[in-house]
C-alpha cells in the first residue's frame, strides 16, 4: 500500500505508583515515592533487600521488600552488585511494578503520565493516506488507549470512537481496545485517506 506509513511507539511511565501507608510521623494514610536507593542487609549467610520510599509530606521511610532471608549463593553476583549500587534501572523496574506494589500494602496510587518516542520504521510516501502505528511498552502503564491516541494525535477521543465506528481505526484482535490499556505489541492502523488534516496528524504521529 503505497500511501501506508508505519511507525514504532516506545510507550514509558513517567510518574512510578505510590503506595498508600499509615504514616506514623504524619498520623494518617499518606502516599510514599520510591527514593531510588536501596537498602542491603547481611546477616551471615542470609541477605535482605529492601527498595526505600519515603513519605511525600514528612519524608518518614518504609521498606519495600525486594527478598528477604535469602540465602547469598541463590543470588546472582550482578544482583548484589546493582542492589549494593543503587542501579538505576534495578530500582526504576521495581518501583514501577504496580502488581507487586499492590499486592504488598493494597492501595496505591497511578499516574497516567506517559513519554512516547517515536521511530518511522520505513520511508514515508510522497502522500500517507494510512497510519499503521506499532506499540511498544517498557511496562504496562494505567491509561487508556483512547486517551493515549487522542493526547498524541491531536484529536478528540469521540473522533477516535467515529473513526472505530466506521472502521477506519483498527486495533489488531481487540475490537474494544479503546477502552483498554495499550498492550506492548499493539498494531493499530488509521485510515486518514478522506481527513482533511491528515497531514497534521501524520506529522503528529512521528514522521
Amino acid at each position: 500500500m503505497s500511501g501506508l506509513l508505519r511507525i514504532r511507539w516506545a510507550i514509558a511511565p513517567e510518574i512510578a505508583p505510590r503506595p498508600l501507608i499509615t504514616c506514623n510521623r504524619c498520623g494518617g494514610l499518606r502516599p510514599y515515592r520510591s527514593s531510588g536507593k536501596f537498602r542491603v542487609n547481611a546477616n551471615g549467610k542470609r541477605i535482605d533487600a529492601w527498595l526505600i520510599y519515603r513519605c511525600v509530606d514528612c519524608d518518614n521511610s518504609w521498606n519495600f521488600a525486594i527478598f528477604e532471608r535469602r540465602n547469598r549463593r541463590d543470588i546472582e553476583p550482578a544482583l548484589l552488585a546493582a542492589l549494593e549500587g543503587n542501579d538505576p534501572a534495578l530500582a526504576r523496574r521495581h518501583a514501577f511494578d504496580a502488581a507487586v506494589l499492590r499486592s504488598h500494602v493494597g492501595r496505591i496510587e497511578e499516574f497516567p503520565d506517559v513519554a512516547v518516542e517515536r521511530h518511522v520504521l520505513e520511508r514515508r510516501p510522497e502522500h500517507t493516506t494510512m497510519l499503521d502505528l506499532r506499540l511498544t511498552l517498557e511496562m504496562p502503564v494505567p491509561l487508556r488507549l483512547d486517551r493515549l491516541l487522542a493526547g498524541e494525535l491531536g484529536v478528540s477521543r469521540s473522533r477516535l470512537q467515529a473513526w472505530e465506528e466506521r472502521r477506519q481505526l483498527c486495533v489488531e484482535l481487540d475490537a474494544r481496545a479503546l477502552r483498554k490499556p495499550p498492550r506492548d505489541g499493539m498494531a493499530i492502523r488509521i485510515d486518514l485517506s478522506d481527513e482533511p488534516d491528515r497531514d497534521t496528524i501524520v506529522a503528529a504521529a512521528g514522521a
